[in-house]
């Protein structure tokens, strides 16, 4: 679970002070989920630029606090900033699988840099479509036919920070502004 009260706050103060303020007090009463819909709906309200790394990080941390299926068509929609970008959050509405295997990855970031791809790892239900949580998080190789890395189902930041630390030169959480939002991308 994302317990960085820093990186909430670097997210937060991408919006206009008044929303800004609002986002910091989710996080002090324990309202994230609400501090993520403040955040993102406030990002496209004011169309705030966000490079491709902030994108993903906030889509990290909807997923430890289980809001990523909401947020993810808003949080696609928030304007770049036009930067070059090292990882890329993919858009995965759609079940990319036949339908036949019991275990299906989901694509979820891209680093454009390696190739390499976080992605979910979700179990298949009975009645045929995948199961409401991830079973593990996995980093897949560029070709995308083995999954080197996993990681386990409360351990999304771990992987998230596995997925930057793959890439030589791409910051981790500890090396972004503050220590924890990576700048680049």
């Amino acid at each position: 679970m994302i317990d960085d009260a820093t990186t909430w706050n670097e997210l937060a103060a991408l919006l206009p002070e008044a929303e800004s303020a609002d986002v910091r007090d989710c996080w002090a009463i324990g309202e994230q989920e609400a501090g993520l819909d403040l955040l993102v709906s406030g990002l496209l309200a004011h169309r705030v630029p966000i490079g491709e790394a902030v994108r993903a990080r906030i889509s990290v941390i909807a997923e430890a606090w289980g809001e990523r299926e909401q947020l993810t068509p808003r949080l696609l929609r928030c304007h770049g900033d036009g930067a070059p970008a090292d990882l890329r959050l993919l858009d995965d509405g759609t079940d990319p699988d036949d339908g036949s295997a019991d275990l299906v990855l989901v694509p979820w970031i891209a680093c454009t840099r390696c190739g390499r791809v976080l992605q979910r790892a979700y179990g298949r239900e009975s009645w045929g479509g995948l199961g409401a949580l991830p079973h593990h998080y996995a980093i897949t190789s560029p070709d995308g036919a083995t999954a080197p890395r996993t990681f386990p189902d409360d351990a999304v930041t771990t992987a998230f920070a596995g997925l930057l630390a793959e890439c030589v030169g791409l910051p981790g959480p500890a090396d972004g502004p503050s220590g924890s939002v990576p700048s680049h991308g």
